[in-house]
């Protein structure tokens, strides 16, 4: 039982997702959960109660009352598919994707061989995580050990919860990021050892994709998922035409891109493939019947011009979707942004989905929980989950301000923030209940 004197009680207008909308019609208008005037009960960590603030307020007064009204808690976002090394080449547009590679982002990560550098980056980007809201994320690490280990300590002392891993490729790439089999297992043993598990941190297992993983390469991940049954795995897969063409001349025997990792057993529960553009209806089933997740990067499909993503042929397959800011093939760190942009593609996509707030929330907190089997400790205010959460105040005359001070119902209210907040609305980030990005504001 958790003392009172160590119990807050915050009020402010509260939103969280609980159930998964994508179910059925119905399951979306109940998914949702929200609160006017809301109470969130934290104590040592852990959410204690969510609901109506007056009722949570008779049945706990010894709660210490933060008054935040005229902002908005939601659960800590999560992050499924996103690039440490790219922060600093944001915004190269006007490529599409293995040119995009070859001109920004391979030159940019050959440059984390220097540790100093990799250092500076890792702290510019847990920095903009945090900032963004941000308080889980599935990272593609570097391709050398000691700048992913850097990471993993930026991340170890930011407070954030994190999943990366070391960066593995043999060919087809820069020489500098390339490794050996041999040594690509040395340095990921060595990272799982420092690291996976350690407070917040675990460990994914992370070939860049199969166009620059050999089959070897490939038998070196297998090895690692067996020798370490609770380390996580992330990939790419069908992304861009070019690609998927590439990577079928490269695996002759494979009657499509999902079956290259199937063959080594890296397609399960565990696993979250980032974006899925261009999927047979068999790749859709048997992605379905493993319970891998795909991690779904709208701002980063539309930049690189990859493709529509057919999110309705996800929902009925039944596959796990997520959603991924896939920074620097993306376009920024918000995962509000990517909500909405996720939004804007299916109105136009053939065939699209149409997504409600509700699904929007979802997609960005207990989905992305449950593709890194975090769900039964992080993705909404359910009693007994941790206290992550952020606290959203638009600024005085902004248009967020004026919206929310007319809406006309929490499902506008939400829309809203989907639409208009970024990270001038942040203003405080907390995991387990402690502040991880502090901003100034009223309470």
């Amino acid at each position: 039982m958790i003392a009172n004197t160590t119990q807050q009680l915050l009020r402010a207008t509260i939103f969280h997702t609980p159930r998964n909308p994508f179910v059925s019609e119905d399951a979306a208008e109940d998914a949702l959960e929200d609160f006017a005037d809301g109470g969130l009960l934290i104590g040592n960590g852990r959410v204690i109660a969510c609901g109506d603030y007056e009722t949570l307020r008779r049945q706990h007064p010894d709660a210490v009352v933060r008054d935040l009204r005229g902002g908005f808690l939601i659960p800590g976002l999560v992050d499924t598919h996103i690039h440490y090394p790219q922060i600093r080449i944001l915004g190269s547009l006007g490529l599409e994707l293995l040119d995009w590679l070859k001109q920004h982002a391979l030159p940019e990560e050959a440059r984390m061989g220097n540790e100093d550098y990799a250092r500076a980056v890792a702290k510019e980007f847990i920095f903009a995580l945090a900032a963004h809201g941000t308080t889980t994320a599935l990272v593609f690490g570097a391709h050398f050990q000691a700048a992913t280990a850097a990471l993993f300590e930026t991340a170890a002392q930011s407070g954030l919860r994190m999943a990366s891993g070391l960066v593995i490729s043999d060919r087809l790439l820069r020489p500098e990021l390339h490794q050996t089999p041999e040594s690509a297992y040395r340095a990921s043993k060595e990272l799982i050892r420092n690291f996976h598990g350690k407070g917040r941190l675990l460990y994914a297992v992370t070939p860049r994709f199969a166009l620059s993983t050999s089959e070897a390469m490939l038998e070196v991940c297998n090895t690692l998922m067996h020798e370490h049954p609770d380390v996580l795995f992330q990939t790419h897969v069908n992304e861009n035409p070019q690609e998927v063409a590439e990577v079928l001349r490269l695996f002759p025997w494979a009657k499509d891109y999902l079956a290259v990792y199937e063959k080594f057993g890296l397609v399960e529960s565990r696993s979250v493939l980032a974006h899925n553009l261009h999927p047979t209806d068999d790749e859709l089933r048997r992605l379905s019947a493993s319970k891998a997740t795909v991690s779904h990067c709208p701002c980063s499909n539309a930049a690189l011009g990859s493709g529509w993503f057919p999110l309705r042929r996800h929902v009925q397959a039944g596959v796990r979707c997520a959603l991924g800011t896939d920074v620097g093939g993306g376009t920024g760190f918000g995962l509000l942004k990517e909500g909405l942009q996720a939004y804007m593609m299916q109105r136009l996509a053939p065939g699209g989905f149409p997504l409600g707030p509700a699904h929007l929330l979802y997609l960005a907190t207990r989905a992305g929980a449950e593709a890194l089997g975090l769900e039964d400790t992080i993705g909404d205010f359910q009693p007994g989950k941790a206290a992550d959460f952020v606290y959203l105040k638009p600024p005085p005359q902004s248009p967020l301000a004026a919206v929310a001070a007319h809406a006309d119902g929490p499902a506008h209210l939400l829309a809203a923030l989907f639409t208009l907040a970024g990270a001038e609305s942040v203003r405080e980030v907390c995991v387990e209940g402690a502040p991880v990005y502090p901003r100034d504001h009223d309470d």
